[in-house]
C-alpha cells in the first residue's frame, strides 16, 4: 500500500467516524431538553441506529458484492445523508424529527461495511495493518466531540438555548464532504460476476450465513448481539447522564474514550497475535462490565475521577472487542464474500443486539426518573450484572484460536 493510498483511507476513516461523533453522542440530551422526549422515545430514536443495521447486510449483499464499486455507493449513501442531516437540524417536535432520523440511519449503516470493505481490499495483510487506517477513525470522533465543546454547544444554558441543534449542521457538512471525495477513494470493484445467477440464499447473504456453521463463530456471533444489549444504555444515556450531573464539556470529556481508542487500537495487533481472539474479546467485555460498576458506584468525593476512567475504558471496550471481531470476522469470510460478513457482524452488533438494548434502556429509564433527574445508580447496575453474565457465557463456550487471513 503506498502513501497516497493509506492517506486516502485514513481520511475516509476519520469523515466516517467525525459524522457520527458529531450528533450521536448528544442526540439523547438534545432530545430530552429541546424536544420533550421521554426515556422511550430516546431509545426509540437511538434505535434507529439498529434498523439501519439490520438492513445493512442486505444493502451490501445485494449491491456491493454484486453490481457496483463500494467506493461509489459509500459517496451516494453520504451524500443523501447530508441532506437529512440539514433537515434534522431543522426540527422542532420528535414527530418529525423520528422519520428523518430512522431515514438518515438505513442510509448511514451500510457504510460501516463498506468503509471496512474498500480498507480491506486495498491491504496485503489486515491484520498488522488495519488498525493503523481505522485509528483515524478515532481520532475523527474526538475531533467531532472537541469541536462541540470548544463552541460550547453542550453546556447547559447553550443546551436550554437550542444550540445543540447546530450539531447537526456540522454533521450535514462533514457528511457531505465525505460523499464527494469517496468518488476519489480506490477503486473496489465487485468480486462477483454480474453473469452469475443471483438466487434469493445470494441476495440476502446467505454466504456470509454460513460462517455460523463454525462453533466459534456462531458462539461469537450469539455473544457480540448479547454485549450489545449493555451497551446501548452508555450510547443512550452517558452524555445525559453528564449533564445531569453538571459535568462541563461533557461531550469533549467523553472523547477521551476515544483517546484511549487510539491507545488500544495500536496495541490490538500484539494482543491478538500473542494472545489470541478469545481472550482479546474477553478483555473488551469485562471492561464494559467494569465500565457502569464505576458509573452506578461512584460517590460525591471520588465521582469525577471514577467517571472519567470508566469514559476511558471506552477503548477497551470498542477495540478488543467490536474491531477485533470486525477483523476476526474478516478472517473467516470467503474471498468473494467478505463485504457481506462485515455486514452480517455489523447485524449482530449494532442491529440485533443494540435494538433490544435501546428498547431496555429506555423502559428502566423511564423505571428510575426522579422528580429532579434518574437514579442513576439503579440504571447502570443492570448492564454491569448483564455484560458480567456475557462474559462467563463466553468464557465456557468459545475455544481460543489465532487470527490467520487468506492471502
Amino acid at each position: 500500500m503506498n502513501i497516497s493510498t493509506y492517506i486516502r483511507l485514513s481520511a475516509m476513516m476519520f469523515l466516517q467516524f467525525f459524522i457520527w461523533g458529531s450528533w450521536f453522542v448528544t442526540m439523547g440530551t438534545f432530545l430530552d431538553n429541546n424536544l420533550g422526549a421521554d426515556g422511550a422515545q430516546i431509545g426509540l430514536a437511538y434505535s434507529t441506529q439498529s434498523w439501519g443495521a439490520i438492513l445493512a447486510p442486505f444493502i451490501i449483499g445485494l449491491i456491493a458484492d454484486r453490481y457496483f464499486n463500494a467506493e461509489r455507493i459509500l459517496g451516494f449513501l453520504h451524500l443523501l445523508g447530508g441532506a437529512l442531516m440539514f433537515l434534522l437540524y431543522q426540527t422542532s417536535s420528535f414527530d418529525v424529527f423520528y422519520p428523518y432520523i430512522l431515514s438518515y440511519m438505513i442510509l448511514y449503516m451500510p457504510t460501516l461495511a463498506l468503509v471496512n470493505s474498500v480498507a480491506f481490499r486495498q491491504l496485503d495483510d489486515p491484520s498488522k495493518s488495519f488498525s493503523w487506517i481505522r485509528v483515524w477513525g478515532s481520532a475523527g470522533w474526538i475531533i467531532a466531540g472537541l469541536v462541540i465543546s470548544y463552541f460550547s454547544w453542550d453546556a447547559q444554558t447553550a443546551v436550554k438555548e437550542g444550540l445543540l441543534r447546530n450539531t447537526f449542521l456540522l454533521g450535514a457538512g462533514a457528511s457531505t464532504l465525505l460523499g464527494l471525495f469517496s468518488f476519489t477513494l480506490p477503486k473496489t470493484p465487485p468480486l462477483v460476476s454480474r453473469k452469475e445467477k443471483v438466487s434469493f440464499g445470494h441476495m440476502i447473504g446467505m454466504e456470509a450465513i454460513s460462517l455460523l456453521k463454525d462453533r466459534n463463530y456462531a458462539i461469537f456471533f450469539i455473544s457480540s448481539v448479547l454485549i450489545c444489549i449493555p451497551l446501548a444504555f452508555y450510547y443512550s444515556n452517558a452524555n445525559l447522564f453528564l449533564v445531569e450531573l453538571n459535568v462541563e464539556n461533557s461531550a469533549g470529556k467523553m472523547t477521551l474514550g476515544q483517546v484511549s481508542e487510539v491507545a488500544f487500537m495500536l496495541l490490538l495487533p500484539i494482543f491478538l497475535k500473542h494472545y489470541g481472539v478469545k481472550k482479546t474479546l474477553l478483555v473488551g467485555m469485562m471492561a464494559w462490565a467494569v465500565r457502569y460498576v464505576l458509573f452506578a458506584y461512584g460517590n460525591e468525593g471520588s465521582f469525577v475521577f471514577m467517571i472519567l476512567l470508566g469514559i476511558g475504558l471506552h477503548g477497551v471496550c470498542y477495540d478488543f472487542f467490536f474491531v477485533s471481531g470486525q477483523i476476526y470476522t474478516d478472517s473467516k469470510a470467503g474471498e468473494q464474500y467478505k463485504s457481506a460478513a462485515q455486514g452480517m457482524i455489523t447485524l449482530a452488533t449494532y442491529g440485533i443486539g443494540m435494538l433490544i438494548g435501546y428498547w431496555a434502556a429506555g423502559k428502566i429509564t423511564d423505571q428510575y426518573v426522579m422528580e429532579v433527574g434518574h437514579d442513576w445508580p439503579a440504571i447502570w447496575v443492570m448492564p454491569a450484572g448483564f455484560a458480567l453474565l456475557v462474559f462467563f457465557l463466553f468464557a465456557i463456550a468459545f475455544k481460543n484460536e489465532k487470527v490467520k487471513y487468506q492471502e
